[in-house]
């Protein structure tokens, strides 16, 4: 964040120059009205540029470097894009079922991780259900893939909330499902790690995290990275429409399974 400037002096040496000649400088008003035609000018000609751009015969363009399995539509849902092969930082914490268990332990197999609020009633339990669909997705594959989540609410961390949360969105179907939790300290040297934020002002309020689907590979090193999203009903509730669910269920199967073959 840059510091902030110094108030300009009200009786500056311009303005007292042109009320002692008699002249009036544009106003206030001028100034904003013209920011308001900057502004939207940048607007026009962005938007210009960004329908030529993605709109080329027709067709989105694609990212380049994910799996060619996943279509567009569904990399452009899930805002899916590589990220450079470095390890992935390593974690030992306790899952839902009382486990001790690090990130290590899963080498050999892909791993799809998202950091969750166990009291979460938006977009995680969105995530969840993608998780439970892409677990059926990948079929008879599907023991070549690891899905875990990092607990981001230092309030509500005992195995028991992780364990609540997963039985009651069913992740406890999937057999390779981990909801990891521990202590505060290495719950947020974690959350530093992976570049998650979490804002948590008290235990009543609501958990804002960044959320991110990040897919790791077989040999333990970062491969691609999705972001959840959601929409609100009148009443603001979170929901995804069904069509959307389902691709990002299929989306995350197609990835994790092209960082087996």
């Amino acid at each position: 964040m840059s510091s902030p400037e110094s108030p300009q002096s009200a009786t500056s040496p311009v303005v007292e120059e042109g009320a002692k000649k008699g002249r009036r400088g544009p106003g206030p008003l001028f100034f904003a009205a013209l920011a308001v035609v900057v502004v939207l000018s940048g607007i026009l000609a962005y938007d210009a540029i960004r329908n030529r751009n993605t709109q080329l015969n027709g067709q989105s363009l694609r990212v380049s470097g994910i799996p060619a399995s996943v279509s567009t539509s569904q990399a452009n849902l899930m805002a899916l894009s590589p990220v450079p092969h470095k390890m992935a930082p390593n974690f030992t914490l306790v899952d839902q079922n009382g486990k001790t268990m690090s990130l290590k332990s899963f080498r050999g197999r892909s791993v799809v991780l998202e950091f969750m609020d166990p009291h979460c009633v938006d977009i995680c339990p969105l995530v969840s259900r993608e998780f439970v669909d892409a677990y059926h997705d990948l079929g008879t594959k599907a023991s070549g893939t690891v899905f875990i989540a990092v607990n981001v609410n230092q309030y509500f961390r005992s195995v028991a909330n992780m364990a609540t949360f997963s039985a009651e969105h069913q992740l406890n179907t999937i057999p390779s499902w981990h909801f990891f939790t521990g202590p505060v300290p290495a719950l947020k040297a974690i959350w530093y790690a992976y570049g998650i934020e979490v804002s948590a002002p008290k235990p009543t309020a609501d958990i804002v995290h960044t959320s991110i689907v990040l897919f790791i590979g077989p040999d333990g090193r970062e491969r691609y990275l999705g972001v959840p999203s959601d929409m609100r009903n009148s009443q603001g509730i979170a929901f995804l429409p069904a069509g959307q669910l389902t691709s990002w269920g299929k989306g995350i199967a197609l990835v994790a399974q092209s960082m087996n073959n």
